[in-house]
Formats: C-alpha cells, sequence, structure tokens
C-alpha cells in the first residue's frame, strides 16, 4: 500500500479505482485510490505483499519472478494515477 497524502483535503468521493496494463508484472493490475490518497494494487495485495508476510508460500516460477520485478510502494504506475487524480480534483475545487 502506497500511504496517504496526508498534506492534501480528502477527496470528494470515496474510492475510485482503474486497471492499468503493468509492464513489470506482465498482467493487468487494479489500483484504488481511496479518498485520503491511499494507494492500493490488487496484484501487489494478492502476490508481493502474501510473499513479503508468508515466507513459506509457495508461487509457481513465473509468479516469483514478477513479484521480484513488482515495485510495492515505488510503483510509478499507481504514483501517476494518484497524481492525475489529485490535479483533477484540484482542478474542479
Amino acid at each position: 500500500m502506497i500511504p496517504a497524502r496526508t498534506d492534501l483535503q480528502p477527496a470528494n468521493w470515496q474510492i475510485t479505482a482503474t486497471t492499468i496494463q503493468c509492464d513489470r508484472v506482465d498482467d493487468a493490475v487494479t489500483v484504488m485510490v481511496d479518498r485520503d490518497w491511499t494507494i492500493r494494487c490488487t496484484w501487489y495485495r494478492r502476490y508481493k505483499q502474501k510473499a513479503l508476510e508468508d515466507k513459506k508460500h509457495k508461487f509457481e516460477k513465473a509468479i516469483r519472478i514478477k513479484i521480484e520485478k513488482c515495485l510495492g510502494a515505488e510503483c510509478p504506475l499507481a504514483i501517476n494515477y494518484r497524481d492525475k487524480l489529485i490535479q483533477e480534483e484540484l482542478s474542479t475545487t
């Protein structure tokens, strides 16, 4: 999870999501942004976070390779999506 942007006012909506093709993991990922600008990626939560929390969990080789490539909280796709939403929100207020 990418932390909230506490320096900004909350959005005028509860949650928004989009599906983006992530070249790093070669899969479509759903990125969700909460009202407080917290970002969540479904691929990260399903695979990388699980791998980090449960070191004994077995993933197939193709997924293990993708897990290594996933940037998690440093993901530019997720951050860029959130920043785009912030720009849209600020231009409407």
